[in-house]
């Protein structure tokens, strides 16, 4: 006789599946920033948005009583679109009240509107309160600023994988600014001639065929060099990564502050700001996002998908059975250190081209952010493991953190002490779970 019900081929197939994906170090990730967003949504509070305008009848009158927004009219408004306008909840106790002649109504808006005067039109202007966090403008700020530090957190974790280190991507980051941003000034005055200054040089100029090739190439290129230099620096003299990046670090620092002279650099081409890196869609600016996400995708393509990403992670998990099984550890660590420092480049362009400015401090203190967006991805300080979309995630994860201090009114100068904590709490899970799992190195 058959059992009622025998496991099947597929359900074992499912239950593996939903089992690898719980234990990923992204799934844990992405629950870590949706309870964050959770969190933020319900304690952050509510802040004037937009500005409504409503049409009411001559006569009418409004007042607040109770924290209960009162809209009082002589005649019978229709009060069905008065309602719609309001923005009706189904929950949440009543914050508006509509006396309508004889009609009279409770109304739970979900926008918690407040009057702030009449316009020339004799139209209400209502403000509608929207969520500190959850709203469109602050999440696309969030998604912008850390698609920059998310394109350098996919360099890093390819050399963390390797069982490397890179202190010198923020140092890096700002003299590819600098030096692209002196290119960009260069193009634009030489298209509009010598007449022309840097301060009304962003106006036309240099078309974008020019422009983002020169904006885009100059800054990798930069990063690509400082990147290779660090990496011939470490496999030739053999010095450790932290050694060498620390002091690339310190020099290019310095490099930066004496090509700017402690002035910002303006007057770019119109063509590579408004034109393209902050080329609006909608209300948004969705070109910054865009790269990175496009960013993670190769990244994630290369560390899984190609030869070099096997070499990366068998160097990573053990450099010196890597030599044996003739892995050549020299070249593939200043590939990935060229790598690293050219996504370094292609952050710093995304800068230029949103900000319209290289300042002669961008980009410091940017190693601690990308280090830890690295980390809390899921990439091991001691190599062999990590992954591109979750550095990414981790990036989304520390720009929360200070997102979310805002949101919270949190003293701004406790940020770097929360973000320190989390670099901490992220390896002592890690290497917690690494023990406790079977068969784990």
């Amino acid at each position: 006789m058959l059992p009622l019900s025998t496991p099947t081929a597929s359900t074992a197939s499912n239950s593996s599946i939903f089992r690898r994906l719980f234990r990923a170090q992204e799934s844990g990730l992405i629950l870590v920033i949706l309870l964050m967003a959770a969190v933020l949504t319900f304690r952050g509070g509510t802040k004037p948005g937009e500005i409504q305008r409503i049409a009411l009848p001559p006569g009418t009158t409004t007042e607040e009583v109770g924290g209960v927004l009162v809209i009082t009219s002589p005649t019978d408004v229709p009060l069905r679109e008065l309602r719609a306008a309001l923005g009706e909840s189904k929950s949440g106790g009543a914050n508006v009240r509509i006396v309508a002649g004889s009609s009279k109504v409770e109304v739970a808006s979900a926008s918690n509107p407040r009057v702030i005067g009449v316009d020339a039109d004799q139209k209400l202007l209502v403000s509608r309160s929207e969520s500190k966090f959850l709203n469109t403008q602050n999440l696309v700020l969030l998604a912008t600023q850390a698609s920059f530090i998310a394109v350098m957190a996919v360099g890093m974790t390819a050399v963390i994988i390797l069982g490397g280190i890179d202190l010198s991507v923020g140092s890096i980051y700002g003299l590819a600014a600098v030096v692209g941003a002196f290119a960009l000034q260069s193009l634009q005055l030489s298209i509009l001639g010598p007449e022309a200054n840097s301060l009304n040089a962003a106006a036309g100029g240099a078309p974008w065929y020019l422009a983002i090739p020169v904006g885009i190439g100059v800054c990798c290129l930069v990063g690509a060099i400082c990147g290779g230099v660090s990496g011939s620096m470490i496999v030739g003299l053999r010095v450790h990564p932290f050694i060498i990046t620390l002091g690339m670090m310190a020099m290019l620092s310095g490099l930066v502050f004496v090509l700017t002279r402690g002035q910002s650099i303006t007057g770019f081409p119109e063509s590579f700001t408004k034109g393209f890196m902050k080329m609006p869609a909608g209300n948004v600016y969705p070109v910054p996002v865009a790269i990175m996400v496009l960013t993670m995708l190769a990244g994630m393509f290369v560390l899984s998908q190609t030869v070099l990403g096997r070499r990366i992670f068998a160097i990573g998990g053990n450099e010196i059975a890597a030599k044996y099984a003739g892995i050549p550890v020299g070249g593939v660590k200043v590939i990935v250190y060229v790598a690293s420092g050219a996504l370094a480049g292609l952050s710093a362009a995304m800068y230029l081209g949103y900000y319209g400015a290289a300042a002669p401090g961008a980009g410091q203190g940017y190693e601690l952010d990308v280090i830890a967006a690295a980390v809390i991805g899921g990439a091991s300080l001691s190599g062999g493991r990590g992954s591109a979309f979750g550095a990414v995630l981790g990036a989304l994860l520390v720009q929360m953190i200070g997102n979310g201090m805002l949101v919270l009114d949190i003293d701004q100068s406790y940020t770097q002490i929360v973000k320190g904590a989390a670099i901490v709490v992220a390896v002592v899970l890690d290497q917690a779970k690494a023990r406790l799992t079977p068969g784990s190195r």
